[in-house]
């Protein structure tokens, strides 16, 4: 019975996230806000689906199901590096160099500027 209840709860909390992730996805007005339901609401929520369907296959079939833990990993590295690369692609073809804060260094934002040149002041120790 308990062993139910936790994967129960498990299913439960994925839905309610998918069904947030997907609510901001409709409802969000711009491609920056947008990223975020999908990427975070979502990704716990298939997440927490298949930590259920783990738990299933091991406390109730008596057999480990690698694929499930692969595709978690999968999953919680590869989506936060995909909204990276989206937001960055976002501000390349939408912001100007103005539109973002200062970077707080002698160079710019990496987007914008040319990464700054090797010289002796900054070259890498034992060079």
């Amino acid at each position: 019975m308990v062993i139910e209840i936790v994967i129960s709860v498990f299913i439960v909390i994925s839905g309610i996230f998918g069904l947030v992730g997907s609510f901001g996805l409709i409802k969000l007005g711009d491609t920056m806000q947008r990223l975020h339901g999908p990427t975070k609401a979502t990704t716990l929520g298939v997440g927490g689906a298949l930590i259920a369907s783990m738990l299933y296959f091991v406390l109730v079939k008596d057999s480990f199901s690698f694929h499930e833990l692969l595709i978690t990993l999968f999953l919680f590295l590869t989506a936060p590096i995909t909204a990276n690369f989206i937001a960055k692609a976002y501000l390349a073809h939408n912001a100007t160099p103005d539109d973002v804060p200062d970077s707080g260094r002698d160079y710019g934002w990496a987007i914008y500027d040319d990464p700054p040149l090797l010289n002796e002041t900054n070259a890498p120790k034992g060079e």
